[in-house]
């Protein structure tokens, strides 16, 4: 996938919050060295490792392709591959207006460990999760 391609999909997962990253973002996340990005047809993941954490940048998936296990195995290669680049534990964020990603997250064994109030928009919180991996 390409970084135009990347904006497109996010784009069409997150219309207003957390807003939809630009090409020229994912261009610049992808340059850097502690960034990976996981793909699939229909769906990308974006993560990083610094030192022995991981965090879970993104996760998009095609509206007409949820529900099918495509985010949970994003998150499962998300977490094979933070562990082989030395990770121990992951974090990542999540609008708490978003029931279904929560969900996919708690399923994962993801774990809220705190909460970042009106941080999207008032009364949308970053609900802050946290895995060891």
């Amino acid at each position: 996938m390409t970084p135009d391609d990347l904006a497109a999909l996010h784009d069409r997962c997150f219309a207003t919050h957390p807003r939809p990253w630009s090409a020229a973002e994912f261009e610049a996340l992808l340059a850097g060295p502690p960034n990976f990005l996981l793909t699939r047809p229909q769906g990308f993941l974006l993560g990083r490792v610094i030192a022995d954490e991981a965090e879970l940048l993104t996760l998009a998936v095609a509206p007409e392709a949820r529900r099918q296990g495509l985010a949970s195995a994003l998150l499962a290669e998300f977490a094979a591959t933070s562990r082989a680049r030395g990770a121990r534990e992951a974090f990542l964020e999540v609008a708490s207006d978003n029931a279904a990603a929560m969900a996919l997250y708690a399923r994962a064994d993801w774990e809220i460990i705190g909460k970042r109030r009106n941080y999207y928009a008032p009364g949308v919180d970053a609900v802050l999760m946290r895995r060891t991996l």
